[in-house]
């Protein structure tokens, strides 16, 4: 790890647990959105990042929904919490155990508004009860339908029964994102140098919660991704 590295680490350290503590102060959902995308957009400015999207009138401004999108990086949320910058609508991320638990993450995935994910658990009543708690409070449902982030050469791996379930059990249309770049690759570059880098993203076409199956064909046919 270079002395670049470190000094974002650092800062990255620090920034999100002083927005964490600013995000347990607050209860309401709705105002968590400008406090989350405060801080996202403070992260990405230190790494030199910026957020291009392709067809922003395809973002929906208001509404309920399951937004479906590809994982490669740790800075997928931040890209997608400001894509959403200028909607109404704020998403509660889906979050594995082990963020919880995170030294650098933990506090803010706590207090920022996150459902857990507790992975290999069989009953998972809790589990949806906190998202129709979620959806009850207004808020949307932001899920990585791959389960983890893809770290292999392929361009998507294969989504989890989870979409599917989610948006049928609550009713939610889904919103396919797609983030074209690779952001690990991206990220991998901003901790090495100071260059200005882009990640783009593109957003789909809404899928009606009855039309939830084969999601991932769905996906690969309007990005037009190729296996």
């Amino acid at each position: 790890m270079n002395i670049h590295e470190i000094k974002i680490w650092t800062y990255a350290f620090f920034l999100t647990n002083i927005y964490a503590i600013k995000l347990r102060k607050i209860l309401k959902d709705e105002e968590k959105k400008p406090i989350r995308l405060e801080y996202s957009k403070k992260i990405l400015k230190k790494l030199h990042i910026t957020v291009q999207l392709e067809n922003p009138e395809k973002i929906p401004e208001t509404g309920q929904y399951l937004f479906v999108i590809n994982h490669r990086s740790i800075i997928d949320p931040l890209v997608i919490d400001i894509a959403l910058k200028d909607s109404h609508i704020f998403g509660l991320w889906l979050a594995k155990k082990e963020l919880y638990d995170s030294l650098l993450f933990g506090n803010a995935v706590r207090n920022g508004g996150c459902i857990r994910v507790s992975r290999g658990n069989t009953d998972m009543r809790q589990f949806f009860s906190d998202i129709k708690e979620g959806l009850a409070r207004g808020s949307s449902i932001c899920i990585f339908p791959e389960g983890t982030r893809n770290k292999t050469e392929k361009t998507l791996l294969d989504f989890k029964e989870g979409v599917r379930i989610i948006s049928r059990k609550n009713r939610l249309p889904i919103v396919p994102v797609y983030i074209r770049t690779q952001s690990n690759k991206t990220l991998d570059l901003s901790l090495k140098t100071d260059k200005t880098s882009e990640i783009s993203i593109m957003f789909g076409d809404i899928i009606p919660y009855k039309e939830s199956q084969d999601i991932k064909t769905r996906y690969q046919d309007m990005f037009q991704i190729e296996d």
